[in-house]
């Protein structure tokens, strides 16, 4: 039993892996043609956020591959494969339910980890990334990342999905996750600007908390950061931005080593 639940997890840990390295060199190569240059000079910066990433697959792996071995052979969790176990209405429900709960956990965790102690013991490695690129989408420390791997696989057996609601949501948080970093906005004009703008979250949302930090915490929606009042809108992306917001927040918070932000 041993040996089959550590294949599942080394199995588990291949896919989240290859899943990082196919999602964010597609957005990568897509900067490259629709942003030429973008990039250029942060050779050194992408190999580190590829290596973060990769260990970060390894944390994010393990505990997957636990639960899915758990629900194939013990019928852990509340995961379904029959689409009738529950009413066709359930299954839009149920993706929404998990993408709240699982915005309402990154919020929570993503601010705490703004405090002075948890970020420069963690959460600096994933700010070093300035400006962010498509790589820096899983760049974190392991303890960041372990706040992470948790979330979905404890959802499962709190909250009814089925396998293929599973995967959509999963396949959400992995577009949003490089998305929401890579330098630039992939969505229309028209979803960022217009009503919806107002509570989802794209890059032009996110790239402000790289900037500024102290804002602008949620994954998904914008509402714990609206509630909360630690949303501050859309920002730019102006090469350097992050650089001349980090030197200011730095000196802001006393000159802390990598522009650590003061207490939110």
């Amino acid at each position: 039993m041993l040996a089959a639940i550590t294949l599942s997890a080394i199995a588990m840990t291949l896919i989240v892996g290859l899943r990082y390295l196919a999602s964010s060199g597609a957005f990568a190569l897509a900067t490259r043609a629709v942003r030429p240059g973008l990039y250029a000079g942060l050779d050194k910066q992408i190999r580190r956020e590829i290596g973060w990433s990769l260990a970060s697959a390894a944390i994010y792996g393990v505990p997957a591959g636990v639960v899915a071995w758990g629900w194939q052979n013990r019928g852990w969790s509340r995961i379904y494969a029959d689409i009738h176990a529950f009413p066709l209405w359930y299954l839009p429900l149920s993706v929404l339910l998990y993408l709240l709960a699982h915005d309402t956990w990154f919020y929570w965790t993503h601010r705490w980890m703004h405090r002075p102690a948890p970020f420069r013991l963690a959460h600096a490695v994933h700010h070093a990334s300035r400006p962010p690129t498509a790589w820096a989408a899983m760049a974190f420390h392991p303890i960041e990342a372990l706040t992470g791997a948790v979330v979905i696989p404890a959802l499962v057996f709190v909250i009814p999905i089925h396998i293929g609601a599973l995967a959509f949501v999963l396949g959400i948080m992995t577009l949003m996750g490089v998305t929401n970093h890579m330098g630039w906005e992939i969505f229309p004009r028209f979803l960022w600007r217009g009503p919806l703008g107002a509570w989802l979250i794209t890059a032009s949302h996110h790239q402000r908390h790289h900037a500024e930090y102290r804002c602008n915490y949620g994954l998904y929606f914008r509402f714990w950061d609206r509630l909360c009042g630690t949303d501050r809108g859309v920002g730019g992306f102006a090469r350097g931005e992050g650089r001349r917001h980090d030197r200011a927040g730095g000196a802001a918070a006393g000159g802390g080593a990598g522009g650590q932000p003061g207490r939110q």
